[in-house]
């Protein structure tokens, strides 16, 4: 499994050399001064200067590029390890046959449809091979011809192919028929884990629109998709056996309108549910594109709208929240709560592949379990130490299907379990003591990845809430603590960006406050060498009019314009300093000791 070992080393990286073909075999066909031959430095090693000024050669030569092929190739997005010059002239259109071998026969029909081209199948066009000696995720683009490490590999050399062509390639119709630049790409990712969470719990998301996100993910080569599929406010999958939590918890009587602070609320009804042919729908849809969906089903807290529905999985009477915050609504950790955990993971385990399977574990009052008659069965002496007991008998369960716990940094007080995977979000600090713990982490943390917070300090800004988080500070984040000792760098699998909705709505919405800072992030967790945000906002137009072309309601580069505001939903901003005190005082309970 990719989990044994998400982080890709990075090797050696292109700079420019003389003609000939590169050490791998692989004859561009190209050459003279610009021709950026792979394995030629390793720019990632020696001094920081040697760094910069092998990749300011590097980015010379792919704007000269760039500038011979009489057409852009400066927003590719993410940016390659290193782009070559060839020669020729190169079309690709409806009659362009197709050579894939039968292991690529899904992403072949995938392509096809993407650039609405039948591409009929035979030689003498586009060909699509595996290489075994590349990484699992690289790729090389060489004129007409992709090959990668895997199929996954393919895909993504078939994704840069799509960014290589002209926007209007991208629209759904139209004229068929592109010239393609005479280049080689040599590419691999720098990290296993490139995700993006997905909040549907706050505000149901349709599967066309969740489906719709995934094409978007994966365009940019993210390979995974947290879902978040519930909370206080809403439970969105079907359980066999347990049908209130879908007649009863998928839906809420109003929504609050804005940050919390306020108590302002909308009136109106919202809610939705996915079958678990819906579920199944999006996980093959994503797997069609290379991205693995981890579900996520919170427990034992923010955990009201199961109990709204089955009372007695809690120790009083509720109803589905409507309001944001944290609910002091938690699970009664009886044996009947219990087995209703497992029959919930095991219906996950069913529907979703993913070796991980998301508990939550976050943000969990213990206000309810002061007099649980947990303590004394188990021997516990606060209920503090009820949430680490309560993990541990889910871990099991799984560890029973083959899977395991993956969830937020929460689970590592009083002692996360063996195998566990932690998606550490508060501040840096956790992505540290999860790693020095022995245990495999994403990092995700708040005042760099959550992409509901506000972009600007503009007024316009809608339902501005969290602390400043700009295009620029989303580029400049790095899944790895730049303190983290090297024995814990290899735990760290990557990174994630997550979308949570309270104050999005709709899927336009969620458009505006992902794009383009979720480009920014993709390039961030591909992670090129010496990436800068210089060249990536030189890149930007050009990804941004593929964005217009696939529909994107993004956030224009300007701010907000007057139709984006929520003037009835109004926000709670929050400094950096604040911020970073207060995750101080949440996280002072991380303790350094080993899994349990």
């Amino acid at each position: 499994m990719i989990l044994a070992n998400e982080r890709i080393r990075a090797g050696p990286t292109a700079v420019i050399a003389g003609r000939g073909p590169d050490p791998g075999g692989h004859d561009g066909g190209g050459g003279g001064a610009g021709r950026i031959q792979p394995g030629a430095v390793a720019v990632r090693a020696g001094s920081g200067r040697a760094r910069r000024r092998a990749w300011s050669w590097g980015l010379r030569a792919f704007e000269a590029v760039s500038k011979r092929e009489g057409m852009t190739m400066r927003g590719l997005v993410p940016l390659p390890v290193s782009v070559a010059a060839t020669s020729g002239d190169l079309w690709l259109g409806a009659d362009t046959p197709l050579e894939a071998p039968a292991e690529l026969a899904g992403v072949a029909s995938w392509l096809r449809g993407a650039l609405r081209c039948p591409l009929p199948p035979g030689a003498g066009g586009l060909t699509l091979r595996v290489d075994e000696t590349l990484d699992e995720e690289a790729y090389v683009l060489d004129g007409l011809r992709i090959s990668g490490g895997s199929a996954a590999g393919v895909f993504y050399g078939c994704q840069t192919l799509r960014q290589l062509l002209p926007a209007a390639a991208l629209r759904r119709a139209g004229a068929v028929g592109w010239p393609v630049p005479a280049v080689r790409v040599d590419d691999r990712p720098g990290f296993g884990w490139r995700g993006v969470m997905l909040d549907v719990a706050r505000h149901f998301m349709p599967v066309a629109d969740v489906l719709r996100f995934v094409d978007l993910a994966a365009f940019h080569k993210l390979n995974v998709l947290h879902l978040h599929l519930t909370d206080d406010q809403g439970w969105r999958l079907e359980v066999p056996g347990w049908p209130r939590l879908t007649e009863v918890g998928a839906w809420r009587s109003e929504s609050m309108l804005g940050a919390r602070q306020h108590a302002r609320f909308d009136g109106r009804p919202h809610g939705g549910f996915y079958t678990s042919d819906d579920l199944r729908e999006i996980v093959a849809y994503a797997r069609e594109r290379h991205v693995r969906v981890v579900p996520e089903v919170d427990m034992p807290g923010h955990m009201q709208a199961a109990i709204a529905a089955y009372p007695g999985l809690g120790r009083a009477a509720t109803t589905v929240r409507t309001g944001w915050g944290i609910s002091s609504h938690v699970l009664d950790l009886s044996d009947e709560a219990l087995d209703f955990c497992r029959a919930v993971l095991d219906h996950l385990c069913d529907v979703f592949p993913s070796e991980v399977i998301g508990i939550g574990g976050d943000e969990c009052p213990v206000d309810e379990w002061v007099d649980s008659p947990v303590l004394a069965r188990e021997g516990l002496s606060t209920p503090h130490e009820l949430q680490p007991w309560f993990t541990m008998r889910m871990a099991e369960h799984l560890a029973s299907r083959g899977r395991r716990v993956y969830g937020w940094d929460e689970i590592l007080e009083g002692g996360a379990p063996r195998g566990a995977v932690v998606a550490a979000w508060r501040g840096a600090e956790p992505t540290t003591v999860a790693a020095r713990l022995g245990h495999q982490v994403v990092s995700c943390p708040d005042v760099g990845t959550y992409l509901d917070y506000r972009q600007s300090d503009d007024p316009g800004e809608p339902t501005p809430v969290g602390t400043r988080l700009t295009l620029a500070d989303v580029y400049a984040f790095s899944p790895v603590p730049p303190d983290l000792p090297e024995a814990g760098r290899e735990l760290v699998l990557g990174g994630q960006a997550n979308v949570w909705t309270e104050h999005m709505e709709s899927a336009r919405r969620v458009d505006y406050m992902t794009y383009p800072r979720l480009s920014a992030f993709a390039e961030a967790v591909w992670d090129p060498p010496g990436r800068s945000y210089a060249s990536f906002e030189a890149r930007l137009g050009d990804h941004l009019e593929r964005l217009d072309a696939l529909g994107v309601n993004y956030r224009p580069l300007t701010g907000p314009r007057p139709w984006d505001a929520r003037p009835d939903a109004p926000g709670n901003p929050r400094s950096l300093p604040d911020r970073l005190a207060e995750l101080r005082e949440m996280t002072k309970r991380l303790e350094i000791r080993g899994p349990v």
